[in-house]
């Protein structure tokens, strides 16, 4: 049994809690999985750099109509997939070498295994090599063991064989017909990548719309236009999954009847769950929430006390910038415990880097009329501002949600080229307070820029 001033559960945002400022504290690190977390190896910035490379493996299919006749002369999927993994895998091969042999750490101790508490303020660690079992107790435990992708019961699915995020990208080569269960923006982003690099994609949703957790006019809208370039077959249930000698056969159940579609691959993308299951976490006295997120108060402190969590493991969200964020504050409320700060989950955007591209911050405008919020409506579409005329960009647009009194905005929701780029300055007027009358004319907006789109739909809002 080995004593620590703080263990830390995750190496994803929890890693960079422990910096030079806890020289003079024992520090254990637990990684159960890949060092570096689920976004730097299996979430946000592999998909992002494959979604760079989709981009430009799909502007044949569009630059005619600019007067520019290019053609994909081919994709070469190995070298695609190496270039991303051949920079993301040393990250993480120097971020655990930096913890376990770096001078700077030699209060740090990184253990390589799945931690479970088995006593308060004691966490037992079985090595990922299935060797030595080490019991750690600590004064303090920051939990940051984030999250994985959820596995539906689908009858055939275990046998069959499938493909998560955490898996996908690392193909051996690009199959010739993919399904993807699901209509987030896990399967939203994947099936632009698969589809821009000439795989007959066909994706499976249980609702009527992707993206159903957007604006609903942003959900209809990409629907509307992924459903030009794959197919797209909404309302069905996926009931069934079986393996036969011309691929893998998805059987749904649909308003028409049951359907069968055949694949070479199946993505199930239905969401992520937290991993505080794998951690026994009741047993220090932390309490979750009925889909097993742990609940943590405006401190980032658990139920039990010097526990804290961050990430995924406690955030509705799931979002990098967020489990940041986090980490910043919890690191702040263990080195001054007398003087601890909230975390300020006020104006958390997100987005979708699928095609087109999709970001959103605060209200949407179902949520506003849920919570009785009065309201009025600014909109913008790119094919009436000057650059969405050198894109000739025909569907996106950006919605503006603002206070009609006070013309502070409630909302934005932009689905087009660069959005999340384009709604960076409403979220940054959200977050100090600065209402649209001033946003709109209390500064320059650069002519024919984008951001232009942000300006024009703040103008035409109706304030009182």
């Amino acid at each position: 049994m080995t004593h620590y001033d703080l263990v830390v559960v995750g190496t994803g945002s929890g890693n960079t809690i422990v910096t030079k400022q806890f020289a003079d504290w024992t520090v254990a690190i637990v990684e159960r999985g890949i060092f570096g977390g689920t976004c730097l190896n299996v979430g946000c910035i592999p998909t992002k750099m494959f979604v760079h490379t989709a981009d430009l493996a799909a502007t044949p299919s569009h630059s005619s109509r600019l007067g520019v006749d290019e053609t994909l002369d081919g994709v070469r999927w190995p070298d695609i997939r190496d270039r991303i993994f051949g920079r993301i895998d040393p990250i993480s091969a120097s971020g655990a070498e930096y913890r376990e042999h770096h001078p700077n750490n030699v209060n740090v101790t990184l253990y390589h295994g799945t931690g479970r508490f088995t006593a308060k303020g004691e966490l037992t660690v079985t090595a990922n090599d299935g060797g030595a079992t080490e019991v750690l107790t600590a004064d303090r435990f920051v939990l940051a063991a984030g999250s994985r992708p959820i596995v539906p019961f689908i009858p055939g699915l275990e046998e069959t064989g499938f493909h998560t995020s955490d898996t996908i990208m690392r193909l051996d080569e690009l199959p010739r017909r993919l399904g993807i269960i699901g209509a987030g923006f896990v399967a939203a982003e994947f099936a632009h990548i698969f589809s821009s690099l000439g795989v007959e994609v066909t994706l499976l949703a249980r609702s009527d719309l992707m993206l159903r957790r957007e604006d609903h006019e942003i959900a209809a809208r990409y629907t509307e236009i992924a459903k030009e370039r794959y197919a797209v077959k909404t309302l069905h249930e996926t009931i069934h999954v079986r393996r036969s000698d011309e691929g893998i056969v998805v059987k749904t159940l649909c308003p028409d009847g049951a359907e069968e579609v055949v694949v070479d691959e199946l993505l199930v993308a239905v969401g992520r769950q937290p991993n505080s299951d794998l951690l026994d976490v009741e047993v220090t006295g932390v309490e979750l929430e009925s889909d097993g997120r742990v609940i943590v108060d405006e401190f980032q402190q658990t139920a039990a006390e010097g526990i804290y969590a961050l990430g995924d493991l406690c955030s509705p969200y799931q979002l990098k910038h967020v489990a940041n964020h986090e980490a910043r504050v919890v690191q702040h409320n263990l080195l001054h415990p007398e003087d601890r700060i909230e975390a300020d989950h006020r104006f958390v955007p997100h987005a979708v880097f699928g095609s087109p591209q999709v970001a959103s911050v605060g209200l949407t405008e179902e949520q506003a009329i849920e919570q009785g919020v009065p309201y009025v409506v600014g909109r913008e579409a790119y094919a009436d501002i000057a650059y969405g005329w050198a894109m000739e960009d025909t569907t996106g647009f950006a919605k503006i949600l603002a206070d009609p009194d006070t013309g502070l905005i409630l909302g934005c929701h932009v689905i087009g080229p660069q959005a999340p780029t384009v709604i960076q300055p409403v979220i940054q007027a959200m977050s100090f307070g600065l209402d649209a009358h001033t946003m709109a004319r209390g500064q320059y907006w650069i002519h024919p820029a984008m951001p232009e789109l942000i300006e024009n739909a703040l103008l035409t809002l109706k304030l009182t």
